[in-house]
């Protein structure tokens, strides 16, 4: 079946950033410190989980290199007060994001916060960071989130359990390595779960009320390539073929993020992960199949490319369809199974309904109650 989808909004003003360099390809990781040297930094700062901290060495930089390695999955405030405290003392000229999104994301925050005289609160939004204080390397080792390639970065409030969202043109990366034998030690869990990520930003830009043909492209190439390597990689997490392509759909969803965004889908997990702490990739692909089916009424051209660019059947069921290829993907697909309190739907549902700057970019309308059927439907 042959899908013809018309050229929407040409003339739309569009504005893409890309990080000024990008190296992709195994093997890259260890250019870094190359890179480095080549532009004199001296004081280095690598921002990074506890796994990662402890193979900074495969990144090649010489010389004493400063290490936070203490970033927690879906890092919150005290988290990013910690590593700013250490980003005091160090005073680095090169900050070095080393991990999943969580840790790109603190780096981001790390190489524009220390001596600025701004706190995190204080640049929340868009375009409110003063400027850049220390260059910025972003070497990703899931291929999921695509933060290397965007200029956002999200942290937790504590207080409010939502996600402070900072987007920031200072908060682009000098340098991306996308280096995918970096992604060979991820367990198939968190590789499916990333894989759908990466797929959920594509498609949520895709399907967005603000999606260009410009970044249609990289949508729909980032969602066959989830399509063709995803499973692959879960069978055999050594396949570099496969982790290579995943690596790709992850940086092609990282470059739908900064001009068009995500939609309804994240703002319907986010809360999964504010409130009840379940990884980001892993909420994404349990609320996936039903926003996705939620919103096919409005834009049913492009659902059926979707579906067509996994290898499913465009005229399927939405939600039958896509629900399966996740749960055969092994990912959990109930609530209850994760332990979310049925109690707590409804205060999830408001939270979800308050995040406008993702549910305004939606193609169909969702209200509250709408929001609270999704989980109880995924419960």
């Amino acid at each position: 079946m042959t899908i013809h989808l018309a050229a929407a909004s040409l003339s739309a003003p569009i504005e893409i950033q890309r990080p000024a360099v990008i190296r992709f390809g195994a093997g890259t990781a260890g250019t870094a410190g190359e890179w480095a040297r080549a532009k004199g930094f001296s004081r280095i700062l690598v921002v990074a989980d506890a796994f990662n901290a402890a193979r900074v060495e495969v990144l090649g930089f010489s010389g004493e290199v400063a290490v936070f390695g203490e970033v927690r999955p879906e890092p919150d405030v005290p988290n990013l007060e910690a590593a700013l405290r250490l980003a005091e003392e160090v005073k680095p000229d090169l900050v070095v994001g080393f991990g999943g999104g969580s840790a790109m994301d603190l780096a981001k925050l790390v190489a524009v916060l220390p001596g600025s005289g701004q706190t995190i609160r204080d640049v929340v939004g868009a375009e409110k960071v003063r400027a850049k204080r220390a260059a910025l390397c972003q070497i990703p080792t899931t291929a999921g989130t695509g933060s290397e390639a965007g200029t956002r970065a999200l942290v937790t409030d504590p207080e409010t359990q939502n996600k402070l969202a900072v987007q920031s043109l200072h908060c682009q990366a000098d340098i991306a390595i996308i280096d995918p034998a970096l992604t060979l030690t991820l367990p198939a869990s968190v590789t499916a779960a990333s894989g759908v990520d990466a797929m959920a930003h594509c498609v949520e830009a895709f399907t967005s009320l603000k999606a260009h043909p410009l970044i249609d492209m990289y949508a729909l190439e980032g969602i066959r390539l989830v399509g063709r390597f995803l499973s692959r990689a879960i069978r055999d997490g050594s396949d570099m073929e496969a982790r290579a392509g995943l690596s790709l759909a992850s940086l092609y969803g990282g470059f739908c993020l900064g001009p068009v965004n995500t939609a309804a889908g994240h703002a319907v997990a986010y809360p999964l992960g504010t409130r009840h702490h379940i990884a980001h990739g892993a909420a994404n692909a349990l609320i996936f199949p039903h926003t996705l089916a939620f919103n096919a009424p409005a834009v049913a051209e492009k659902t059926a490319a979707i579906l067509q660019a996994l290898g499913l059947e465009p005229q399927a069921d939405v939600f039958e369809a896509t629900y399966r290829y996740c749960a055969d993907l092994g990912c959990e697909m109930r609530l209850s199974a994760l332990g979310v309190p049925r109690d707590d739907l409804p205060a999830m549902a408001r939270e979800a309904h308050a995040i406008r700057r993702l549910l305004d970019n939606n193609p169909r309308d969702i209200a509250e109650g709408q929001i609270q059927a999704i989980y109880e439907a995924a419960y």
